[in-house]
C-alpha cells in the first residue's frame, strides 16, 4: 500500500514538472538563416536585476555554440529577451473518512459511513523567457523562442533550469538553410 502511494506521488510530481517545462520556437520561413553570423543585443528585460546577466550569458552560450559571434556594431541580427514570472495554482482534493471511506450520492453515503474531503492549494512560481531575433537591417522578427519552467527558492537550481530551457529552445536553431 505504501509503495502504491509513493508511486502515485512520484507520478504527480513528474506530471506537474512536465506540465510546466516548455520550449517553443518559431521563425520566418522565408528567411535564409545561412546569411546570419553576427549579432548585437537590443536588451534584456527581467524582473530581477541579477538575472539580466544570467539570461544574456545563457543565450550568448547558445548562439556562440551555433557559430554566431557578438559584435558591438554592424551585426546581421539583433537580440532581445524578456522574462517574467507568474504563479500557477493547483488544487488537490483528497477524499477519506467514514467506515472505509465512500462516495456521497443523492443524500446517501455509498460504500461506508460519512467521510470528508480536504482540498489544498499549491502555488507554484513559473518563469517564462521570450527571446526574439530581428534582422538588423529590416528590423523584422525572424525567430521567436519561448521557454518556461517552474522555479524554486534556490537561485543555483533556477540558473541550471534557465540554462537547460534556453538550450532546449535553441535545439533546432538555426532553422535549415533554404536550398
Amino acid at each position: 500500500m505504501r509503495k502504491d502511494w509513493l508511486l502515485l506521488v512520484l507520478g504527480v510530481v513528474v506530471s506537474v514538472t512536465c506540465l510546466f517545462a516548455k520550449s517553443i520556437a518559431d521563425y520566418d520561413h522565408s528567411v535564409n538563416f545561412g546569411r546570419y553570423h553576427t549579432y548585437s543585443w537590443l536588451g534584456v528585460s527581467v524582473q530581477e536585476p541579477l538575472w539580466q546577466d544570467r539570461v544574456r550569458k545563457a543565450i550568448d552560450n547558445q548562439l556562440t555554440a551555433k557559430g554566431w559571434r557578438e559584435v558591438n556594431s554592424g551585426a546581421d541580427a539583433s537580440i532581445s529577451a524578456f522574462g517574467s514570472t507568474r504563479t500557477e495554482q493547483t488544487l488537490e482534493t483528497w477524499y477519506g473518512g467514514g467506515f472505509g471511506g465512500g462516495w456521497y450520492h443523492r443524500g446517501w453515503w455509498v460504500g461506508g459511513g460519512p467521510g470528508f474531503a480536504t482540498t489544498t492549494v499549491d502555488r507554484t512560481p513559473v518563469g517564462t523567457l521570450h527571446i526574439d531575433i530581428f534582422d538588423a537591417q529590416s528590423k523584422r522578427v525572424i525567430w521567436h523562442g519561448v521557454c518556461s519552467d517552474t522555479l524554486t527558492g534556490n537561485p543555483e537550481k533556477n540558473e541550471k533550469k534557465l540554462e537547460k530551457a534556453v538550450t532546449d529552445v535553441f535545439r533546432k536553431f538555426p532553422p535549415p538553410e533554404k536550398g
